[in-house]
């Protein structure tokens, strides 16, 4: 039996499958989450059965990518659990009641029911469930309150016997929501007060410029005190030492020494700049991007399972039309700061291929994801502030001024923004732990593979002369338009393997403060590292991703001159 789990967008249903099959899925309180389907087993009786997280819809007829993947599920699921968020009765039913019509056998789970006593709403199950003819499970699966009454109750799924005219359907509703809940008068909480100053506009932008300072110098506290008391004195103390015995046993130099030790600085470990296997190859991902890389989905997962990226949506309506966009489309963009694979993976909450086309292009082109920002980080970050804010400063401005072309050069419409502002609510400390688990898991198993393979690439390309050739063919534009030496070339052919990586190949160049803002900024926009592109392939198209990728390579080149001209001026 194939069991469903559907429901509108941020009612819980990730939690609930996670209940149900203790299948890894990350959730957050915003709609859009769950962007694919994810499948699980549960044992009922002996027996087991497949259980599939659907993406969240509204409706039965799709208005974006996420939609249809849920509508094209529906004729392959035996039953369909309904996840309804308990304290928005009536919108919910607007799917119950499609779900009804698709005769299928149903169970409705009426989730996040803890919330109702505390926004003062009453409803009456027993009632519900004679007017539905289906059986309706009260529900708290964050805490599983519920979760086991409701597995039990599955096999009294069935077809709702209801009758109701379709085209009068939210009449129907209203009549429903009339005799099941009953509103008692409740003052506002200190948490409802807070959600209401922080949508308005004249306290909510102070409070966002406020939240989004306090979540960089978080991230920026995280990330330099595991580097300065963890990860340096771990690699230095415990790990060079190793490195040097087995750089003694190898000889000192050749083909296997450069490729698993690399190069030896004046007889010492570089990490930075040995670009061996064992040396930058495990330094890189572990001890200087992972902590930036924690940090992040840390105060991510705090911010997500709170409540408040909606209102962040909301807040920035205005601008995100200027280009294009409407709020949602700052989800994806927050998403890709960790990674910009989820990034990518959540243009699909966007409902236009004009939205999608123009947000993974600005993602991919001004958003650097944290491993690349911890290493920019570390490369012009002794050398101030200054250097930092040239880099973030021309790519926020190269965001803004796309886009706006952007809207008026591709084709389509960018309807307004509709989401649900959702409860404030305190984060639920295990799942943001086995959040943050599975992310930082997620990022090891990426990372890893891609920057072993990147600097066994470097390896052979110096020892064949590859990136010698490369730097010729490439000098006209690389150092006459970037201002940058030949040798920069492999870098920018490395970058399309792993950008981190590809600028802590910059390193060893000894380049100026100028030469490192240009190259940096250039390594940021001129195309997605390799596990980007392959996701945008099948999110945007071939297509539409050979477009992107055309637009990311001539505005890279275009800002990468106009920079290195105004830097040399100045």
């Amino acid at each position: 039996m194939k069991i469903l789990l559907m429901g509108n967008p941020n009612v819980g249903k990730s939690v609930v499958f996670n209940r149900l099959t203790g299948v890894d899925v990350i959730s957050s309180n915003y709609p859009g989450t769950t962007i694919g389907f994810t499948k699980g087993c549960i044992n009922i009786e002996g027996n087991r059965h497949e259980v599939v997280d659907v993406p969240g819809t509204y409706t039965l007829e799709p208005t974006c990518k996420a939609e249809e993947i849920a509508v094209q599920m529906i004729n392959e699921g035996d039953v369909i659990i309904n996840v309804i968020d308990s304290t928005n009765l009536e919108r919910n039913l607007n799917l119950t009641l499609q779900l009804i019509k698709q005769k299928k056998p149903l169970i409705v789970c009426l989730n996040l029911w803890d919330e109702t006593k505390h926004t003062g709403i009453v409803i009456d199950r027993e009632k519900l469930e004679k007017i539905l003819d289906l059986p309706c499970v009260p529900c708290c699966a964050v805490t599983g309150q519920g979760i086991k009454e409701l597995v039990d109750k599955i096999a009294e799924a069935r077809l709702s016997r209801f009758n109701f005219n379709p085209s009068d359907r939210w009449n129907v509703i209203g009549g429903i929501t009339d005799k099941v809940q009953r509103i008692t008068h409740k003052h506002h909480t200190f948490m409802e007060k807070i959600s209401d100053i922080s949508i308005r506009p004249l306290t909510g932008i102070p409070i966002a410029i406020g939240v989004l300072f306090l979540t960089f110098s978080l991230i920026r506290f995280i990330g330099e005190s595991l580097i300065g008391y963890v990860f340096e004195p771990l690699f230095e103390n415990i790990w060079s030492p190793l490195i040097l015995k087995l750089s003694a046993l190898l000889g000192g130099g050749g083909f296997f020494h450069d490729l698993l030790v690399g190069k030896l600085i004046e007889g010492q470990i570089d990490y930075g700049q040995s670009f061996g296997l064992l040396t930058t190859g495990l330094f890189v991902p572990l001890g200087a991007v992972l902590p930036y890389v924690l940090g992040f989905y840390i105060v991510l997962s705090i911010l997500e399972d709170s409540g408040y990226l909606p209102r962040v949506a909301v807040m920035v309506d205005v601008i995100m039309h200027k280009l294009g966009l409407h709020g949602l489309s700052i989800i994806p963009m927050l998403l890709a700061f960790g990674c910009n694979v989820p990034g990518a993976l959540a243009t699909r909450i966007l409902e236009t291929r004009k939205e999608r086309f123009i947000s993974a292009t600005l993602m991919s082109i001004a958003v650097p994801c944290m491993a690349l920002q911890a290493m920019i980080i570390g490369l012009i970050g002794k050398h101030g502030f200054i250097g930092l804010g040239i880099v973030f400063g021309t790519l926020f401005v190269v965001w803004l001024v796309l886009g706006i072309i952007l809207k008026y050069t591709v084709k389509g419409t960018a309807p307004e923004i509709f989401i649900e502002i959702p409860h404030y609510r305190l984060p639920y400390f295990p799942g943001l732990l086995k959040k943050l688990w599975m992310r930082m898991k997620w990022f090891l198993k990426e990372a890893l593979p891609f920057v072993f393979l990147g600097v066994v690439l470097v390896n052979l390309m110096y020892s064949l002369g590859i990136i010698q050739l490369i730097g010729k063919g490439a000098a006209p534009v690389v150092s006459t338009l970037l201002g940058l030496p030949k040798e920069a070339a492999g870098a920018l052919f490395i970058g399309f393997l792993r950008k981190d990586l590809a600028v802590g190949m910059l390193a060893p160049m000894h380049l100026s403060l100028k030469q490192l803002i240009v190259a940096s900024v250039v390594l940021s926009m001129y195309f997605p590292c390799v596990a980007t592109f392959t996701t945008l392939i099948k999110e945007l198209g071939f297509r539409d991703m050979m477009k992107s990728a055309a637009i990311m390579v001539l505005s890279s080149i275009i800002v990468g001159s106009l920079l290195n001209l105004i830097l040399f001026a100045l």
